[in-house]
């Protein structure tokens, strides 16, 4: 099975100005394009060449590993923002969020420092466990929390490629943005 980029919900230019076209095409066109390559050339002639892309998160290892989880992460990040989103969750997301956070801005803070001060690259999550308990974790390089038991249910990549272009090393300034284009529906919809 060969995997292939998936289409974004929205167009390249669609979420500036917290995220210009030219991130998006560099971002999504050439970084989350190379990784769907690798994974495409890394699995060939292996067991893992007929599996889900899930199943290759889950159990393989090293490059494979690195590669699959990148489009995994990837897919998913790109498919929590939307133009115009921003704001609250409006539903049980928002009831949880206060329960386990005490508000929503607290949970905004704390997921905002999470991502400035990962070091180096990665991901931050806003994730669940089976008992429905929210959590926010930081997950270095490829990082992803379905590993861990974790329902994944928001992320915020903090690879430079995701905003250097746009915000150069000030990495608050892009995570501030990205607030402004949270598909909070889409993220909902995952709790």
């Amino acid at each position: 099975m060969a995997f292939k980029l998936p289409d974004l919900p929205y167009g390249q230019e669609d979420l500036a100005p917290a995220m210009s076209e030219k991130t998006i095409s560099f971002h999504y066109g050439k970084h989350h394009q190379a990784y769907v390559n690798n994974l495409n050339n890394l699995i060939e002639d292996t067991s893992f060449k007929d599996a889900s892309l899930e199943k290759i998160v889950m159990e393989a290892e090293g490059s494979i590993f690195n590669n699959a989880a990148q489009v995994w992460n990837h897919t998913f990040f790109f498919e929590s923002l939307t133009p115009g989103g921003g704001g609250e969750p409006e539903d049980d997301l928002s009831r949880a969020i206060e329960r386990e956070f005490g508000s929503f801005g607290k949970f905004r803070d704390e997921f905002s420092k999470a991502g400035a001060t990962l070091f180096g690259s990665g991901w931050v999550w806003l994730v669940k466990n089976d008992s429905g308990k929210l959590d926010i974790i930081q997950e270095g390089n490829a990082g992803n929390p379905l590993r861990k038991g974790l329902t994944p249910l928001l992320t915020l990549d903090v690879w430079e490629h995701a905003y250097y272009l746009d915000y150069q090393n000030k990495r608050p300034d892009y995570i501030s943005a990205f607030w402004e284009i949270v598909d909070w529906k889409k993220v909902s919809s995952r709790y």
